[in-house]
């Protein structure tokens, strides 16, 4: 059985400026009789008006924190809510409400100079504090490890059936460019004097603040779909590996979406939670992507999806579908991946037989995300994990697989 799940989050906190008003000076003309008098006396008050001033100010700013939030920002995240509880699957999951918006009071000037310094697009690597070590072996394009073709070989199954579903970005344009690239540019290839510039319709969507959450497993062909929907929208995915016999969060779905059933979705950034592989992907098109009725063919051919995906699943013998006993992280491992690449499958299979909660960084063709690893990396190859647990950072699916079961199996 295969099932989807999420966790409700509270909607972004909306931000209040506290501007405060100079008081105006007012010039008092004096005669000559007055002005020692007037001398004397202007000292006095200078002092005394400058305290004055520092505690209205004060109280000023206090005010304006405890402001509340504009009355049409709240009812825009009712409607927007109102018309996401609309796909929920009612019967199987309960929804609740988000809870209100925060005030917050706008920061002083010179650290909002420095947050809008220090702020990165919605594509942007987390911005923790942890630095990660490289180890493993240099990424080698195509480059297969000995003893892993029969593995690439039988994980490239779905690249086969599936066709691009899983690989490209919603609008992905490639286009010849004459010259070389610019200096640190992520391109495809060069070739003849010429470069390939890829492009795509993302920057067009909104992004939601938080990941999505998915209860999922390998080898579900329901669940691919999901995910192959995932990377055409460009969406980063917190994945829950849900196992046959896994203990955590098969039993987590099962409690609190009332059946055992997967893909099982859930988005915090609106409180919605549903069940259904088609009803997660027309959800995702319409919150995050240009409208349900632009959901590509691929994904919604209807038993002819399914039977493609089992398909191109099916050489792989069910792997990443059955638990294995593992260690428990504390943090979910970042993986650089997409759905149509073997390389990343190979991996996504050990991290769900293992149960080991990942956020996957999705990077299909188009993605800006690829032209980011290059920048923090010097190069783009995917999978790419980052490890908050313990630093590390690696290339190179075999390795990361042997990396995996080193450090998390039982």
């Amino acid at each position: 059985t295969m099932r989807d799940s999420s966790t409700r989050a509270s909607p972004p906190e909306s931000r209040i400026g506290a501007h405060h008003r100079r008081p105006r000076l007012r010039s008092v003309h004096l005669d000559m009789s007055t002005i020692a008098m007037s001398a004397l006396r202007a000292r006095g008050a200078l002092f005394a008006g400058a305290k004055i001033s520092s505690v209205a100010r004060a109280k000023v700013g206090t005010a304006s924190k405890m402001a509340a939030p504009p009355r049409a920002a709240a009812a825009a995240g009712d409607e927007r809510v109102s018309r996401a509880l609309r796909t929920i699957n009612t019967s199987a999951v309960k929804a609740a409400a988000p809870s209100p918006p925060t005030a917050e009071a706008e920061p002083e000037p010179a650290a909002a100079a420095a947050q809008t310094a220090g702020s990165a697009p919605a594509s942007a690597a987390p911005t923790d504090e942890i630095v990660y070590t490289l180890k493993g072996p240099q990424p080698q394009k195509f480059g297969v490890a000995d003893g892993e073709l029969a593995n690439v070989l039988t994980a490239s199954g779905s690249f086969v059936t599936r066709a691009v579903s899983g690989a490209l970005c919603e609008g992905w344009t490639p286009t010849v460019v004459e010259g070389s690239p610019p200096a640190g540019t992520y391109t495809l290839g060069e070739f003849g004097g010429r470069w390939l510039k890829e492009t795509s319709d993302i920057a067009k969507f909104p992004r939601p603040a938080a990941p999505i959450k998915l209860y999922e497993f390998e080898g579900c062909p329901f669940c691919r779909k999901v995910r192959e929907a995932a990377v055409w929208l460009d969406l980063d995915v917190e994945f829950y590996p849900c196992p046959q016999g896994g203990p955590t969060y098969r039993e987590f779905v099962k409690n609190v979406g009332g059946k055992s059933q997967f893909p099982y979705m859930v988005d915090d950034n609106t409180g919605v939670s549903m069940y259904e592989s088609d009803d997660i992907i027309d959800y995702l098109y319409d919150k995050y992507g240009p409208g349900k009725e632009k959901v590509p063919t691929l994904l919604r051919a209807g038993a002819l999806t399914v039977l493609t995906a089992g398909f191109g699943l099916a050489p792989r013998m069910g792997a990443g579908s059955r638990y294995r006993a593992a260690k428990m992280p504390a943090k979910p491992i970042t993986v650089y991946s997409y759905e149509a690449s073997p390389f990343c499958k190979l991996v996504r299979e050990k991290l769900v037989e293992l149960e080991l909660p990942h956020l996957m960084r999705t990077v299909g063709r188009g993605s800006p995300k690829r032209q980011e690893l290059k920048d923090r990396r010097g190069t783009f190859q995917a999978p790419y994990i980052e490890d908050p647990n313990t630093g590390v950072a690696m290339f190179e699916s075999s390795a990361i697989v042997k990396y995996l079961e080193e450090q998390y199996a039982a």
